[in-house]
């Protein structure tokens, strides 16, 4: 099959995204709790994301698949998504690679919807896989026909699998959490940077690996933001997530509600105070604005996956920086305000393209965003804009010329399941 024809069925995808949007609102409300609003706008921004492959077509027209004939990549997916895997898939594919995908158990009924529609137009280029995550993955190290994996996940799911995914050789691309900072200089529009970390933090009740989740405020205007925050946060509407008018529902996960429970009780033990929410009833959590956050607080070290706000003081433009780096997960930084938030950023900023690295390398971030809300950073995303994180967010597990080499930083997938033509 030509290039020109992988394409066409991408763009043909994008169309059968768009007319399934309200059968894929139902499901992810079901089986992941995610709201109608969430979901509505996730199969949008995809659609449009898929049709940007057009503007990628020159770049990849003449690239060669990385899985030899007979091969194929295998895909392992999170939980937290019910059309933007889509992206994924298709840009392993799109260079001429057959695709085995794994949803997680919780998106069962996603992931037959997603085969139903890609088995009229993908054929048994790309198949599906019902199993358990652990069976996948051990199906990945031994079986000669999977050339790699493309894994999407909790960073310590996969850690442990280094050493025998070294012995095969296969490459491995993970993207995984983050604890993003989100920065705020005394000359940043407030309103602005109010309305961009409500609308990041609370989409999807907080359950992206790029929500912001370590809140700097500069000391000047801490007072100001928290009490305009908590007004906005105190007027979320909280309900069931098939109610088109919900903002916050319960979370799809219980152990991500366990991990909120011991990082509330451990910001009150080290002196941090709840200025709204704190409240859990079952798989729901109330949003919540926690102040005087500190850095050894576990919700500062941990990703903190739901509606919880853990906000911070800082003074000087050099100690935010540190404490920003300071961290070992270096996916987004975000930052508002004017020279010191460029300077900052530029600080923060990690290469523009995945580079090999000698080890793990902590306080770098694959995306800083200055002023820019996080739709606009993920516009085009994996797709026309390279994206990934450094420390434990994301890297590349590979062999070249028999040597072992990893890479960090952000990146295409579309390029790294390739060869150049």
């Amino acid at each position: 099959m030509s290039f020109e024809e992988r394409l066409a069925r991408v763009v043909e995808l994008s169309e059968a995204l768009a007319a399934h949007k309200a059968r894929f609102q139902a499901l992810a409300a079901r089986e992941l709790n995610f709201t109608y609003k969430d979901t509505a706008f996730e199969v949008d921004i995809t659609a449009a994301n898929l049709r940007r492959f057009v503007e990628a077509a020159a770049g990849l027209r003449h690239r060669r698949p990385l899985a030899a004939p007979g091969q194929r990549w295998a895909v392992m997916l999170s939980y937290n998504g019910s059309a933007w895997v889509n992206v994924v898939i298709t840009s392993a594919y799109l260079v001429g690679n057959r695709v085995l995908v794994k949803f997680a158990s919780r998106g069962s009924g996603l992931m037959r919807q997603t085969q139903e529609i890609y088995r009229s137009r993908f054929g048994d280029q790309v198949d599906f896989f019902f199993g358990s995550g652990r069976d996948f993955v051990a199906n990945c190290l031994k079986d000669s026909e999977i050339a790699g994996l493309v894994f999407f996940g909790f960073d310590k799911n996969l850690l442990p699998y280094e050493d025998a995914f070294r012995q095969t050789g296969k490459k491995v691309i993970f993207e995984g959490p983050g604890a993003d900072p989100f920065i705020v200089f005394p000359e940043a529009d407030l309103e602005f940077a109010l309305a961009e970390l409500l609308d990041a933090k609370f989409s999807y009740s907080g359950q992206t690996c790029t929500a912001p989740k370590r809140i700097f405020i500069h000391r000047r205007i801490y007072e100001d933001f928290l009490a305009r925050l908590v007004e906005r946060v105190q007027a979320l509407k909280v309900g069931p997530p098939d109610d088109p008018r919900t903002e916050v529902s319960p979370l799809g996960s219980e152990l991500a509600v366990i991990r909120i429970r011991e990082q509330l009780a451990d910001a009150a033990a080290r002196g941090g105070r709840i200025l709204v929410g704190g409240r859990l009833d079952g798989l729901l959590v109330y949003p919540t604005v926690i102040r005087d956050a500190t850095d050894d607080m576990l919700g500062f070290r941990e990703e903190c996956f739901g509606p919880v706000i853990f906000a911070a003081a800082f003074d000087q433009e050099a100690e935010v920086i540190e404490r920003a780096r300071r961290h070992q997960y270096g996916l987004r930084a975000a930052l508002f305000g004017g020279e010191a938030a460029r300077r900052a950023a530029a600080a923060l900023k990690g290469e523009d393209y995945c580079q090999p690295v000698p080890g793990y390398t902590f306080g770098k971030f694959g995306t800083v965003g200055v002023n820019e809300t996080r739709a606009e950073s993920w516009e085009g995303a994996f797709i026309t804009k390279p994206v990934g994180g450094y420390g434990y967010s994301g890297w590349i597990w590979e062999t070249v010329a028999g040597r072992f080499q990893l890479k960090q930083g952000p990146k295409l997938i579309t390029l790294e399941t390739s060869h150049p033509g």
